[in-house]
């Protein structure tokens, strides 16, 4: 499950573990991604630190990380706009 919500400066996506079967899965926290104009946030509470772990992500990688997941394994560098 998700949740879309739209705020001033962002867009946040919240998703929810529902876990695939009752019992056979630990549940992780609520994942929170923020989308600004000029890079993503991504939030999860830690229960071991008890702490909101934090990364951002530029739109540089936001793009490489979804041109990551329908390649196969090896190492690539995409062509920005302008690049050649």
């Amino acid at each position: 499950m998700f949740t879309i919500e739209h705020e001033f400066d962002a867009t946040v996506v919240t998703l929810v573990d529902e876990g695939e079967t009752p019992g056979t899965t630990p549940l992780q926290e609520d994942v929170s991604i923020a989308a600004f104009d000029e890079c993503v946030t991504i939030e999860q509470w830690d229960p071991r630190t008890d702490r909101v772990q934090k990364i951002t992500l530029s739109m540089a990688q936001i793009r490489d990380l979804a041109a990551a997941l329908d390649l196969p394994e090896g190492v690539y560098r995409l062509n920005r706009p302008g690049e050649e």
